[in-house]
């Protein structure tokens, strides 16, 4: 069986329980992987803080490398800001090690708005892509879930960049879900073409001139249905989606947790499909994706959620590990040309 070699850097000060869950993830990522893979970690953030915490652990079979930084970019931090004024931070210098070709893929639970103009910036964007888009899978009624995208690196877009969020979703998930031609939906206030704002009815006019498989305007009941594979929305739109579906789960537990409370009956009715329930709320659990893709960026940029547990942070890896094998940002390139709208060409 033939090697497969994996070089990731990971930001470990960037989530909310750093650095410990981030090695802890490292470690789980390094414990699952199959016996061909070759998975090195460069473990990036402050030096004396990371060999304190990989002590607490067993690691004779982790292959890993240490890159001191001194700063950490907080959540707080304006993205300008921290770009000019944080260089000697983990996040940075995760991002500029990978952009000078030592690692194949970044990783981090750090600051989006920064991860999105360091990566940017250092990175810089694929042949043909106006502007990085960050997609994120839901789930749905059906086997697979759908992509989204934007879900908060863009709040205004033009037409241009939304036709390039389809065209790159549609790669992503084709190689990630394995589908032959995902279905590309536009999400609107109504189905018909007629309907929304002038940079939704350029846009529809744009999918539809395309050779993706645009199946026209969607409604945001159509996404946990299932309709499309792919939704394209606005990060302004996306985002406050993504937040909703992410306090979903919270809000069933409480109120189910509530109504058990009210009386024995209750609690014995609820018991039977507490199984059940378990199974729906881990569809939308931020940890089975472990992060999304900046994708659009020259390079494999995997964002994760800022309370990421080790799981996620384990999942994040794996993420970026896809990105690696199955080379979309070339998939990317070859799309976006000047001549994609017109010729005959699918996106695989």
């Amino acid at each position: 069986m033939k090697k497969e070699n994996y070089k990731i850097a990971l930001d470990v000060m960037g989530g909310d329980f750093a650095p410990i869950n981030e090695i802890q993830g490292a470690i789980e990522a390094n414990e699952n992987i199959q016996s061909n893979i070759d998975l090195e970690i460069t473990f990036v953030g402050k030096e004396q803080k990371i060999l304190s915490a990989l002590r607490q652990f067993e690691t004779h079979k982790l292959n890993y490398n240490i890159l001191n930084a001194n700063e950490v970019i907080t959540m707080s931090d304006d993205p300008t800001t921290a770009f000019k004024k944080k260089k000697d931070s983990s996040l940075y210098k995760g991002v500029e090690m990978h952009a000078n070709g030592y690692v194949d893929a970044f990783v981090s639970a750090g600051n989006t708005g920064a991860m999105l103009s360091i990566s940017t910036l250092l990175l810089g964007r694929l042949k043909g892509v106006s502007r990085p888009t960050i997609a994120s899978f839901f789930p749905t009624e059906k086997d697979q879930p759908t992509l989204v995208l934007d879900v908060g690196a863009n709040i205004d877009c033009k037409p241009k960049f939304l036709f390039e969020f389809a065209v790159m979703g549609s790669i992503y998930a084709s190689n990630i879900l394995g589908l032959e031609n995902p279905k590309v939906g536009l999400l609107n206030i109504g189905e018909e073409d007629s309907k929304g704002t002038e940079v939704i009815l350029d846009t529809h006019k744009m999918l539809k001139n395309s050779n993706l498989n645009f199946i026209g305007n969607i409604e945001g009941r159509d996404i946990l249905q299932g309709t499309a594979d792919v939704v394209v929305c606005d990060g302004f739109t996306g985002n406050i989606i993504l937040k909703f579906a992410e306090s979903f789960v919270g809000f069933l537990r409480s109120n189910i947790k509530a109504f058990a409370k009210k009386s024995v009956f209750n609690s014995l009715a609820v018991m039977p499909v507490v199984p059940i329930m378990k199974k729906i709320f881990n569809q939308f659990d931020y940890q089975a994706q472990g992060g999304v893709p900046l994708l659009g960026v020259n390079g494999n940029v995997i964002i994760g959620h800022g309370k990421s547990t080790p799981l996620a942070i384990r999942n994040m890896i794996f993420r970026g590990m896809d990105l690696i094998k199955t080379d979309i940002n070339n998939k990317i390139e070859l799309a976006l040309n000047p001549d994609y709208v017109t010729e005959n060409n699918k996106v695989k």
